[in-house]
């Protein structure tokens, strides 16, 4: 069974130039600065390419699920407890409930960005902290060295 592949543009490219260097138009040198590449990247890529043909030069991940997403669902669920059992809470807080009360492990910055998609802002409003706080003037200049020398 052949199973079809389709090239992005810089796979295309690199088709073009690996056959020219196949026909001998073209060094491996100059394909290497054609490319971007260095002349080691482009003889191995070379070699992968008269051995598997076009498909080595696709990323073998291309296609696949990350390693690092989320189950199917666990979005939804996330979102549904946010605005139902947990309304009100912020995010740490509602990802502390999901971990301990849930048994739902994802962290907050998953729960943050499924909140956020979702149009859930967290509830906390951040004050800027008060810059610094003054201590009352003297009524008049000098007052506080005459205090000093009489302590």
């Amino acid at each position: 069974m052949l199973e079809t592949i389709t090239l992005n543009e810089r796979e295309q490219k690199r088709v073009l130039v690996l056959n020219q260097v196949i026909a001998g138009r073209m060094t491996a040198e100059e394909a290497a600065e054609l490319l971007g590449l260095s002349e080691r990247q482009v003889w191995r890529i070379l070699a992968a390419y008269r051995k598997e043909g076009a498909a080595a030069l696709v990323h073998a991940n291309r296609g696949r699920k990350p390693v690092n997403a989320l189950e199917l669902g666990l979005r939804d669920r996330v979102l549904e407890l946010g605005k139902t059992k947990y309304a009100g809470f912020n995010h740490q807080h509602l990802t502390e409930m999901l971990n301990d009360d849930e048994k739902i492990a994802i962290k907050r910055g998953s729960v943050r960005r499924i909140l956020l998609e979702g149009g859930m802002a967290s509830p906390r409003k951040r004050r800027p902290p008060k810059h610094r706080s003054r201590r009352e003037r003297y009524p008049k200049e000098g007052v506080t060295t005459q205090l000093a020398w009489h302590e």
